[in-house]
């Protein structure tokens, strides 16, 4: 896969910043960057913008694992659609996560200031950016992305 444009790639270190920085406090989890890959309970290889892993649930893989394309899918992924990127294929992407585990997923469109929110067996919500803050509800407690500082 080729790199991401330089716009996308800002906007992704803002939201690794913010997820971080939310993890550090109590450290409830790990967090990844878009270079993290896992592989999934249906045999693909996947590799989100963020995501996030809850402490326990990383800690029974063992140090090869770790060391390793994960086979694990994380709690909360967040993908990002650049310009260059079909958003039809990241939907299916983004249904591909939920089918493997995943408990919350963010689909970010920075052009058309839209987030897609997915959640397993649940219907897609579609919020403008600046309709209500993004919250990290039960999966990650107390997390807020704040759109307006990206």
């Amino acid at each position: 896969m080729s790199p991401t444009t330089s716009e996308t790639g800002n906007h992704n270190a803002e939201i690794i910043y913010q997820l971080a920085n939310w993890n550090r406090k109590d450290k409830p989890g790990y967090v990844f960057d878009s270079n993290a890959g896992f592989t999934l309970p249906n045999g693909a290889m996947r590799s989100p913008d963020a995501s996030w892993i809850e402490k326990s649930k990383w800690e029974k893989l063992s140090e090869k694992e770790k060391e390793s394309f994960a086979h694990i899918c994380p709690d909360f992924i967040i993908e990002l659609k650049s310009k260059s990127d079909s958003l039809k294929n990241l939907q299916e992407k983004m249904e591909e996560w939920m089918n493997n585990g995943c408990l919350l997923g963010w689909l970010i469109d920075f052009a058309d200031k839209k987030i897609h929110i997915y959640k397993p067996e649940k219907e897609i919500q579609k919020v403008s950016f600046y309709e209500r803050p993004l919250l990290g509800e039960e999966v990650l407690p107390g997390f807020e992305l704040n759109l307006k500082e990206i």
